[in-house]
Formats: structure tokens, sequence, C-alpha cells
């Protein structure tokens, strides 16, 4: 029997699972550990089941003798230092397309509540501000056969295109696929697009990729929707697109940081909504991750290759 820690208490069955075979130590609050309480908690286990909210870096790693397995409750892992864990032989595991539907859902929500400014309508009635039926109150901007770049044509990407497709949008993309809808550079990309859609992975090619001067290409019509990961997008290039006028829109899934600050300058941004990082919120995508994550920890504990391990680590 293994020690384990898991840094937040998730939904499903599956911590019952894996408390079947191991003994787990389960963070009990609604805040993540600070790195000093990760660190201390993870010093004498064998294996961490870890969120995005948690720095996995070399120096923790090395704070962890017994450590042999890392499973991640997320698709991506830019959280987890890959190097240090794989130099250590312990494999790292992620939790790949359950959630590809529910962010898919949500990006294409957020296209929609941007493009027809549902935040603005639903406060007016809130307020008392619905005095008639108006012809020129809250126009929004046409979905129905609009152009919709998709910048990160992996699983996400092109289960949103699926879905853009039954408004039968034009769908552009630079990556990942052929044919009429690709482009050649995410300049041209962005010049053609009436929505943009983030759905690359954080690298150091891609940090900052949406930045002034990629904004400055951008129609000044266009609404973008970020859905990936936060420092993609250059938040302090954004708030001077949106101020400025320069496009006509954002909607965040994610920011950087996260939580974004009440009083953060962004936020007071014109045409701009921020929802709290829910693109996979949803019971049986929260669920199908836990389990997954558990399936990871328990094959990585029992000397297996994970079945979704994202090292070369054995």
């Amino acid at each position: 029997m293994a020690r384990c820690f898991v840094t937040r208490r998730l939904p499903g069955t599956a911590l019952e699972r894996l408390s079947s075979c191991h003994e787990v130590d389960v963070w009990p609050e609604r805040l993540p550990p600070t790195y000093e309480e990760l660190v201390a908690r993870a010093a004498p286990v064998e294996g961490l089941l870890t969120l995005l909210t948690e720095k996995v870096d070399a120096a923790l790693i090395g704070n962890c003798p017994h450590l042999r397995a890392i499973a991640n409750y997320a698709v991506g892992y830019d959280n987890v230092d890959l190097a240090a864990a794989s130099a250590r032989g312990i494999p790292v595991g992620n939790t790949p397309d359950v959630l590809t539907d529910a962010t898919a859902d949500l990006t294409l929500a957020l296209l929609l509540a941007a493009a027809r400014k549902l935040p603005e309508a639903v406060a007016a009635v809130r307020e008392g501000d619905w005095l008639t039926w108006e012809p020129a109150q809250y126009l929004g901007a046409e979905v129905h056969g609009a152009t919709l770049g998709i910048i990160g044509y992996g699983r996400i990407g092109r289960a949103v295109a699926r879905r853009a497709s039954g408004f039968e949008m034009t769908i552009l993309h630079t990556r990942g696929g052929s044919g009429s809808d690709s482009v050649d550079g995410l300049e041209a990309l962005l010049e053609r697009s009436d929505f943009v859609s983030l759905h690359c992975p954080l690298t150091t090619e891609t940090y900052h990729l949406i930045d002034d001067d990629a904004l400055a290409r951008m129609k000044k019509s266009a609404i973008l929707i970020n859905t990936a990961r936060g420092p993609i997008l250059d938040h302090d290039a954004l708030r001077r697109a949106l101020v400025a006028g320069q496009i006509a829109g954002a909607a965040l899934d994610v920011t950087d940081p996260e939580p974004l600050p009440a009083d953060d300058p962004l936020l007071e941004a014109p045409n701009l909504i921020v929802v709290p990082h829910i693109g996979s919120a949803t019971r049986a995508a929260r669920e199908r991750m836990a389990d997954l994550a558990v399936d990871n920890l328990l094959a990585g504990l029992d000397g297996r290759a994970m079945p979704h391990q994202v090292n070369a680590a054995r």
C-alpha cells in the first residue's frame, strides 16, 4: 500500500477506488495548497495527484524521495516539470479526450454570448432598463455564415469546428489539417476571421502569441475567444485593444493569472466576458477526468505504463 496525496477533492467515486488500494491524503480546502504546503504534504508520498493550480517543479520532485507516479487532473501538463520527473524515472499522466466536448460546447457558448451581447441584455432586464422593443439596442454580430479562425487544430479545435459547421461558418486554421480551410500563416488567419478561437497548448512558442501586433491584424468587428491557456494571450495588449475599439470584443475562460484579481484593469475593459475556467465543468467530464487520473496513478504505482502517460519514464 502506497501513500498518496491528492491536492483537491474530486467529483465522482474515483478517489474511493484509490483509497481501496492505497493510503490517501486529500487536501480538504476549497483553495489549493500553497507551494510550501504542497511541498510538505507531498514529501513522504509515493503517488501524487495534482491539478493545474499546483506547480510540480524540479525542487518539489527533488523533495519527494519516494515519489513514483504523478497524475495530473487536466489535459495540459505545463505545471509539471517533465524533464525532472523523467530524470527520476517518474511517469506523468494526464486526462485527454474526456473534456473535449465540454470545452468545445463552452467555446461556442462564449462565442454566441459575446456576438449577441447576452451579458449586457441580461443586465438590462435585471436593472429595469428593458423599456420596450427597440430596433437599435443590443445589436450584435451575425454568427451564421461568419468566418471562424481556429488557432490550435487538435481535438478541441476540431470539435469546435464541427459545432461551427452547424452555423455554416467558414472555418480557417493554420496547422493540424489540410484542405481549403487551412491558411498560410497566423497573420492571414487573423486578418480574415470574424471570430478567433484559441486552442493551442501553452509552450515557449505560444506564450503571448496574441499580442499587440496580432490584435492589430484582426478586424475591428472581430471577437476573440480563449478557452486554452491564459498566458497565450497578452492581457495588457487585449485591454488596450478593447479600450481603443481595435477589436469588437473578447470572451475568456482562462486568464493570466488565475484567478484574475477583482481589481485587475482588464476587467474594466468594454465588451469583455470572463468566466472562471469552466471549460470542462460538466458532471460527466469532471468525473471521467477523475477516473482517468486515478487510472494513471494506480498504473504508475503498480509499475505499469500509465494509460495516458505524457513522458517516456518507466
